[in-house]
C-alpha cells in the first residue's frame, strides 16, 4: 500500500498560471461521445462562439480559431502579417516577449528587441523613440505581451498605441493576451490593438488545445497585401468560413467546442466587468498576504509596484533554494502545485530554485485563494523559511470587506 501524507488526501489544487482550474460544468460538457462533424448542433455551437469570443476581447473585429497552443497563435498572427525580411519591434518584460521575437525570427523577420528586464513594465517613451528613429517605416509591427506569464508584469497596451499615434507610425500593434484575457482588463478596440492572440487554457477555463487570433480591418488589409500565407495559418477562411471545416482547416476540436461554449456562458453570466473585479480582488488578497510574509532577505514580490502587476499571476522570489523547496513541500504534503519560476534564471543556475509563481486565473474564488495562501504559510512554517506574521488574517480582511 502506498502511503501519502495525511493532509494530501482529497482533491489536488493546481495553482499554476495555466492550465487553470477547469470548472466541473466545462468538464461535464466535454464528457460525451464524438459528435457529427458534418451536420447538427456542433455547427451551430461553433458559430455561436464567434460573437461571444469577440465580446470577451471587447472587439467588433474578426476572430480566427486554431487547434494549438499560444505558440500557435503567435505564429498564426505573424504568418498573416509579416513577410520574410520585414522588421518587428519587440519591447520585452520577460520570457514570453523574447519567445514571440524568436518566433518572428524563425519566420524570417528581423527583430529589434528593447529589453525592459523582468521586473518593470514597458516604457512607452523608449518605444516611441525607436519608432521615431524608424523614418523609413521598416518596422511593420510592435509585438507586446500584455501580461508576461513568467514575470507577472502587466504592460500598458493603450500607452503603446499612443506611442504609435504620436509618432505617426503605421506599424501594427499586436498584443499577446494569452495570460490575461478573461482575467485582467483588456479592451482591444478602445486601446487601438490591431491583432491580439490568446489561448483557451487560462482565463477561458478550457483544457489546452485551442488558440485564437483577433484582428481588425487594418490588419486584414495587411493580410490582403501578403504575397503568400500558409494554407493552414491563413486567417481569412477561418474568420469567414464558407463551410464548417474551414474554421479549423480540417476536423474541428469537437469536445473543446462544447467546453468553450459552457465556459463562455459562465463568463457572460457573471459579466466581464465582474470577472475583472473578482480577479482584482483575489489578487489584492494574495499581494497583501505576500507583503505580510516579506522580511529582509526573505520572500519578495517580483513586481514592486502593484499598478504593474497582473491580477492573473503573481511571480515571487525567495532566497535559493527555498523557492523549489516550498513548491516541493506543498505539493508532496498538501496536493498543492505552485508554478515554477519560468525564465527567471537559467535551469542549470542554482538561482533558478529561488523563484515560483502563483496562478489565480479563471475559475477561482475567495476560499480557493485563502486555501492557497494557507498552504503556502504551512510550507513556510514547516521549512523554517523566515517570514512575517498576520498574512492570512490580512488576506481574509481584503476579501471580507467586499
Amino acid at each position: 500500500m502506498t502511503t501519502r501524507p495525511i493532509a494530501r488526501h482529497g482533491r489536488d489544487y493546481l495553482a499554476i498560471p495555466g492550465p487553470s482550474v477547469m470548472p466541473d460544468a466545462v468538464l461535464q460538457a466535454m464528457h460525451r461521445g464524438a459528435p457529427n462533424i458534418y451536420a447538427g448542433e456542433l455547427i451551430d455551437i461553433a458559430a455561436s462562439l464567434v460573437p461571444d469570443l469577440k465580446a470577451v476581447a471587447r472587439t467588433a473585429g474578426h476572430v480566427a480559431m486554431y487547434i494549438g497552443n499560444g505558440h500557435a497563435a503567435w505564429e498564426a498572427a505573424l504568418a498573416n502579417t509579416i513577410a520574410p525580411g520585414d522588421t518587428v519591434l519587440v519591447p520585452a518584460t520577460g520570457r514570453f516577449g523574447h519567445g514571440w521575437a524568436d518566433m518572428a525570427e524563425g519566420l524570417g523577420a528581423e527583430t529589434r528587441i528593447i529589453d525592459f528586464g523582468k521586473r518593470t513594465p514597458i516604457d512607452a517613451a523608449r518605444v516611441a523613440d525607436a519608432l521615431r528613429a524608424d523614418t523609413g517605416h521598416k518596422i511593420k509591427a510592435v509585438l507586446a505581451v500584455h501580461v508576461d506569464t513568467s514575470s507577472s508584469v502587466r504592460n500598458d497596451i493603450a500607452g503603446l498605441r499612443a506611442a504609435l499615434d504620436d509618432t505617426n507610425h503605421p506599424a501594427l500593434l499586436m498584443a499577446d493576451c494569452i495570460a490575461s484575457l478573461g482575467c485582467d482588463r483588456f479592451e482591444m478596440d478602445a486601446w487601438g490593438v490591431d491583432v491580439m492572440v490568446t489561448g483557451c487554457q487560462k482565463g477561458l477555463m478550457v483544457p489546452p488545445g485551442m488558440a485564437f487570433v483577433f484582428f481588425n480591418d487594418k490588419a486584414a488589409g495587411v493580410r490582403a497585401k501578403m504575397d503568400r500565407v500558409s494554407r493552414y495559418w491563413d486567417w481569412v477562411p477561418r474568420a469567414n468560413p464558407e463551410e464548417f471545416f474551414m474554421y479549423w482547416n480540417g476536423t474541428a476540436p469537437t469536445h473543446h467546442l462544447y467546453g468553450l461554449r459552457t465556459a463562455l456562458d459562465m463568463i457572460h453570466a457573471e459579466g466581464i466587468e465582474n470577472v475583472w473585479h473578482r480577479h482584482d480582488l483575489l489578487a489584492r488578497a494574495i499581494w497583501t498576504a505576500c507583503a505580510h510574509w516579506s522580511v529582509p532577505g526573505g520572500l519578495e514580490l517580483n513586481v514592486a509596484d502593484a499598478a504593474h502587476r497582473s491580477t492573473a499571476v503573481t511571480a515571487l522570489r525567495l532566497p535559493a533554494p527555498y523557492g523549489s523547496a516550498l513548491r516541493d513541500w506543498v505539493e508532496t504534503h498538501l496536493g498543492l502545485t505552485l508554478g515554477i519560476g519560468l525564465g527567471m534564471a537559467p535551469p542549470g543556475d542554482p538561482a533558478w530554485h529561488g523563484f515560483f509563481r502563483l496562478g489565480h486565473m479563471g475559475h477561482v474564488n475567495g476560499h480557493m485563494v485563502l486555501g492557497l495562501l494557507g498552504g503556502i504559510e504551512a510550507g513556510l512554517t514547516a521549512l523554517d523559511i523566515p517570514h512575517g506574521t498576520g498574512a492570512l488574517d490580512a488576506a481574509a480582511s481584503v476579501i471580507g470587506r467586499v
